[in-house]
């Protein structure tokens, strides 16, 4: 089967080394252009432009995908079906049609819930109890097309973002040498019309943390942040990133601090696990904790 790999993020490589490694045919990788990044600003590719290269896989990274130039370069590979992994760039009704098994989506959701950017950070920052990997036939709209195959897991109380991002993305990897070696065999399911919800893309205007909402809802903040763009508050003038953190016990007025980096909350308290001070690397709340001293409330 000759593939091409549609993907730029970290998510997208596990995708693309299974199927490498699985002995696909990768005629081309579609990555984003290269992004200006560091100190210096220079040029950096993707994760996924990196590891194809790494693999000795042309790469192209078109900066659109509408212009008829592109189009025909893409229908020239001659491919039975593109893989799509977080690729970030819109697939017009061309490219669409243009592989003989059209295109098909690895979306981190359980589908329709969470169609649309963001839907790791979601799941979390919702409380949802499970989640899991949609491998979708794609179509024109915004993660509609109907569902070849799905893989569920549990959410625990402990996960951030980060740790599943890292658990789906290997999921979904596994999910898609599957489906293609038996693409004949499946049976493509529309999405129903109940359950639909859409995962916007994260704002930083939503990391600043409120100690007046209930220990809950800021648990699930830190750690549907975590690591990016990351919860923060304020500590006598100096933002702290929260990173990591767990529901316990504890009464008193919000953004009390009561020993340990335990915080009070509307109700109830979080005790914070790991933090990342301006211009530092994460670190464990003890560690943070040796070299500043907490005022007795946040607020």
């Amino acid at each position: 089967m000759r593939v091409a790999f549609m993907g730029t993020p970290d998510f997208s490589v596990p995708a693309l080394e299974a199927l490498h490694d699985a002995g696909y045919d990768i005629a081309a990788v579609y990555s984003q252009p290269p992004r200006p990044a560091g100190r210096g600003k220079k040029d950096r590719p993707s994760p996924v432009q990196k590891r194809a290269k790494e693999l000795g896989l042309p790469v192209r990274h078109p900066v659109s995908l509408r212009d008829p130039e592109a189009q025909g370069a893409f229908a020239d590979l001659d491919i039975d079906v593109a893989v799509v992994v977080a690729y970030g760039l819109i697939l017009p009704a061309p490219i669409l049609a243009a592989p003989k098994h059209g295109c098909i989506n690895i979306h981190a959701s359980l589908l329709p819930r969470w169609r649309g950017a963001a839907p790791i950070h979601r799941a979390i920052m919702s409380g949802d109890a499970e989640t899991g990997i949609s491998i979708m036939s794609m179509d024109l709209g915004l993660d509609t097309g109907p569902v070849l195959m799905t893989e569920e897991t549990p959410i625990s109380a402990t996960e951030t973002t980060g740790d599943l991002h890292d658990r789906l993305a290997a999921m979904g990897a596994s999910m898609i040498v599957e489906t293609l070696s038996n693409l004949d065999n499946l049976t493509p399911r529309p999405q129903p019309d109940d359950g639909v919800t859409y995962a916007v893309k994260v704002d930083k205007s939503e990391a600043r943390i409120d100690w007046s909402r209930d220990a809950d809802a800021v648990d699930r903040q830190i750690r549907g942040l975590s690591p990016f763009p990351g919860a923060w508050c304020e500590i006598e003038g100096e933002r702290i990133k929260l990173l990591r953190s767990e529901l316990v016990d504890g009464k008193a007025k919000a953004g009390s601090h009561l020993g340990n980096f335990v915080i009070a909350c509307g109700s109830g308290a979080i005790r914070v696990l790991e933090a990342q001070r301006a211009g530092k690397r994460p670190m464990s709340a003890a560690d943070i904790l040796r070299g500043m001293t907490l005022p007795k409330t946040l607020l």
